[in-house]
């Protein structure tokens, strides 16, 4: 084992206890989301004074009004704003909580370790569908909503992780999500890039996801199963098998589980399709196509 526990000075350690049980309370109770993300940004980002000052009518700089606007999400746009298919009244909630989320990670405090990890995993409480106990979530993860995604116990999601939930993502327990990782549940058409489809994408118990690999959308990488560094996942992965590569193909097996696991020779089946999820758009919806292609084939 090549970690060991850290602690927070004593005084350092009640004070962040209280921080996060606070506004814990506050985002689980009857209070405006927006009022209370707006709140905490303010403070943490000690914007308090001159919010007050703005608020009394006196002048600020248009920079200023700007930046202190921007502490409430509803002043605020998000990509995943302009996903048509998705539920709006669940994304009017987990926007907020991502807002805080994100911008949580911009300030200088999220530096401090043991503090961000305790926030985090309370955000995540409020902001995913369901978040086991024991979770680590480190720095600069994003996702599209938050509120599709489903992660069980103590899995750990290093920097820099996307969490693609457009669709549906279940990653189970004790899973290692390393740096630059990314894990998709929608997709593009290949002629008509504006037709999404959207997809259940399964990370199983004890998986690792090393460096910089990524999951297509509506795989399902089985347990105890391992994906290479920077490797690409277009098709299931058994349990206990390591795959590699781009595409990322079966190698091996994993030590000691030959007896259990899928032979080699029949891995890498594309099931993608049995995952699709269905959705149905507002029959008043104006469609926004940002490219304008010709989609017309040759005849």
């Amino acid at each position: 084992m090549t970690k060991r526990y850290v602690s927070l000075p004593d005084e350092a350690e009640a004070g962040m206890r209280e921080f996060i049980s606070e506004v814990d309370q506050r985002l689980a109770g009857e209070e405006d989301t927006c009022s209370v993300v707006e709140d905490v940004l303010i403070d943490l980002s000690g914007d308090r004074e001159a919010y007050e000052r703005w608020q009394a009518g006196e002048s600020v700089s248009t920079a200023e009004r700007i930046r202190l606007q921007s502490y409430d999400p509803c002043n605020t746009t998000l990509e995943s704003e302009y996903y048509a298919e998705k539920d709006e009244a669940q994304f009017r909630r987990s926007k907020h909580l991502q807002w805080l989320w994100r911008q949580f990670d911009s300030l200088p405090i999220a530096d401090n370790v043991e503090f961000a990890l305790r926030f985090r995993r309370m955000l995540a409480d409020h902001l995913f569908e369901e978040c086991g106990d024991g979770c680590r979530f480190f720095k600069g993860i994003s996702f599209t909503y938050g509120h599709n995604i489903t992660i069980g116990d103590n899995t750990v999601v290093h920097d820099d992780v996307h969490l693609d939930d457009r669709g549906k993502l279940t990653i189970g327990d004790r899973v290692s999500i390393s740096d630059g990782v990314h894990i998709y549940s929608h997709d593009h058409d290949v002629v008509d890039q504006t037709e999404v489809r959207n997809y259940h994408t399964t990370v199983e118990d004890d998986v690792r996801l090393t460096y910089d690999s990524m999951v297509r959308a509506g795989c399902t990488v089985g347990e105890n199963a391992i994906v290479g560094a920077r490797g690409i996942v277009q098709h299931d992965i058994p349990a206990h098998h390591i795959a590699i590569g781009a595409p990322a193909k079966s190698a091996k097996i994993k030590p000691g589980w030959e007896d259990v696991a899928t032979p080699i020779e029949e891995a890498g089946i594309n099931r993608q399709e049995e995952r699709r999820l269905e959705y149905d758009l507002p029959e008043e919806l104006t469609v926004f196509d940002e490219f304008g292609r010709d989609l017309s084939t040759p005849e």
